[in-house]
Order: structure tokens, then C-alpha cells, then sequence
């Protein structure tokens, strides 16, 4: 009799297993996101110039591995199925380093705290305050930054709030975060261009080219043709009466 009664009890609990499991079958898959490298201009000419990137810190709010999305209203809500493929934090280095190194025309571009084997010219210490979008609210990036030479002294600072223009989307909205972050690079870059030395100029000699070669070989078979010719003296002829 007692089972009797629990048997339409456990067949509702069957049944609602089973709307939970094919609930869960179709809900929609995650999207991960990376931020995308921009194209910067590269350097006219290779430097040697050495600089440390970091520390570098952002804000807490922007340490999730889902996507922040900005409202109207200015509030946050964190998307579902929008998420970031690794450190957001790791991804923004990586991006700066690389845009750094292109615009800078130098390979001695180290990430903090990687300082293994080097005596940085410069450092540039970077706080992001902000980083995000949404699908009516333009990115916004805020963010500073000090230059440091190479003994911490204070060469320069600045803090900036730069907007992008997006269509909505969710992969269109990632690609106006790093058109944010590309422009940082540049005000770094043109930073980093003003406060450390110039470029040496190469001391070794150039090589020599077939033409200039030619050139001096006529030379000197031209000035060895102009030396005076010495004749030998001849022998004065004696008469005698």
C-alpha cells in the first residue's frame, strides 16, 4: 500500500530530472574571446633600446572569465555565453608587448616581472581602470600610466579615457577593445621615443661597392700614368780637333 502511494511522487520527480536534463542539453554553448592585434605602423629602423612593460594592473571587476557588459543605465551585468580564453590581464600584456616592440623597431621588450638578463632604459607602469562595452554603449578604455627611467625616476604620466565606436556584437565589440589598447601602445611608444636616447649610429665602416671600386682603380691608374716618365741620360758626345 505504502508504495503504492510513493509511486506517483517518484514518477514526478522522474519527470522533472528529465525536462532539467534536456534543459540542459540544449542550452546555448559558450564563445570564447581573445583580444585581436592590431596592425601598427613598424619602426623606420631598428632600435636597441631596452624597457620593462609592467606591473601592470587592472580592474577587479575585469578579473572574470565571463565578458562585462556595460547597460544604459551604466550598470554591469556579465554575459552568459560570452567569455574570455584565458587572463584577461595575460591577454592585454601580451597585445601592449607586441604592439610596443613593432612601433618601437626593438626585441628587448621584456613583460613583468620577466626581467631574467636585463637592464631595462625605461618602465612603463600601467593601472586600467576601465575596459568594457556594450551592446548600445560605446568601449571605453581609462587607464594610467608612468614612465620610469631606468634608475625609477619619474619621466613622464598620464591619465587617459579613450572611446570606440562598435556595431553591437559581441566579437565587433572585442575588436574595439583592442583598437582601445592599440592606441595606448602609441602614446607609450611616442613616450618611450622622447625619453630615451637616440639611436646610435653603426661605426663600422661601410663596404665598399663594386662601382666605387672601379672608381678609385681608375684613380690611381690615372695618377700613375700622370708621374713623369725618367729618361736615362745619354752619353754626351766629345769631339775632338
Amino acid at each position: 500500500m505504502n508504495y503504492l502511494m510513493r509511486l506517483p511522487l517518484g514518477i514526478a520527480i522522474l519527470g522533472v530530472l528529465t525536462l532539467g536534463a534536456v534543459g540542459c542539453s540544449t542550452a546555448p554553448q559558450a564563445q570564447f574571446y581573445q583580444l585581436q592585434q592590431v596592425e601598427p605602423q613598424p619602426a623606420s629602423r631598428e632600435s636597441n633600446a631596452t624597457v620593462l612593460l609592467g606591473p601592470l594592473k587592472i580592474a577587479d571587476y575585469l578579473q572574470r572569465e565571463n565578458l562585462m557588459q556595460r547597460e544604459a543605465d551604466g550598470s554591469l551585468s556579465l554575459s552568459q555565453q560570452a567569455r574570455w580564453a584565458g587572463s584577461l590581464q595575460d591577454d592585454i600584456g601580451q597585445l601592449l608587448l607586441r604592439q610596443i616592440s613593432t612601433q618601437l623597431g626593438s626585441s628587448r621588450i621584456s613583460l613583468y616581472p620577466d626581467r631574467i638578463g636585463m637592464q631595462a632604459q625605461a618602465q612603463v607602469v600601467l593601472s586600467i581602470s576601465r575596459l568594457d562595452s556594450g551592446v548600445e554603449q560605446p568601449a571605453v578604455l581609462e587607464a594610467q600610466w608612468r614612465l620610469l627611467d631606468g634608475k625609477g625616476a619619474l619621466l613622464n604620466s598620464r591619465v587617459l579615457r579613450l572611446e570606440e565606436k562598435h556595431t553591437g556584437v559581441i566579437n565587433d565589440q572585442v575588436r574595439a577593445q583592442s583598437a582601445l589598447l592599440g592606441q595606448l601602445s602609441k602614446q607609450l611608444v611616442q613616450a618611450l621615443q622622447e625619453a630615451l636616447p637616440p639611436v646610435a649610429e653603426n661605426k663600422t665602416p661601410r663596404k665598399t661597392t663594386t662601382a666605387v671600386k672601379e672608381k678609385q682603380a681608375a684613380k690611381e691608374q690615372g695618377e700613375r700614368l700622370s708621374i713623369p716618365v725618367v729618361e736615362p741620360a745619354r752619353e754626351l758626345e766629345v769631339y775632338r780637333f
